[in-house]
């Protein structure tokens, strides 16, 4: 395997974890919510949080300009979300308030957008 193909491995899991738009991504960043939850170093900003600003910029980069930093967060990204969502709530938990979907979406990925019900609220 060339290190193109493993790229365009990691851009494809990538963007099949990450189902929310920049433009998404970035107005929860806005939010309190985002900013309650997630493991803070030293009180300041989450990681995840942090991670969510770094997502926006991956996905408004060209895939040609993305570099072995990108693409080293990406497949940060992808094992992130895959634990969490493995380690996540019962589906009678997965409530549009809840912790573990607020930090879910600071790395990008909304629980409740392939869920029945109303997943915009926030």
């Amino acid at each position: 395997m060339t290190k193109r193909d493993d790229h365009a491995q990691v851009h494809a899991r990538f963007h099949e974890a990450v189902n929310m738009a920049p433009a998404e991504i970035e107005a929860w960043l806005e939010t309190e919510e985002s900013r309650a939850v997630g493991f803070k170093r030293d009180g300041g900003e989450s990681v995840g949080h942090a991670s969510g600003r770094r997502i926006v910029e991956i996905l408004r980069t060209p895939t040609a300009a993305l570099d072995g930093g990108d693409y080293a967060h990406m497949r940060k990204v992808v094992g992130f979300l895959r634990r969490h969502l493995a380690q996540g709530p019962r589906e009678e938990h997965r409530i549009p308030g809840s912790r573990w979907r607020y930090s879910l979406m600071n790395w990008g990925h909304d629980p409740l957008k392939d869920w029945p019900g109303d997943a915009t609220e926030t």
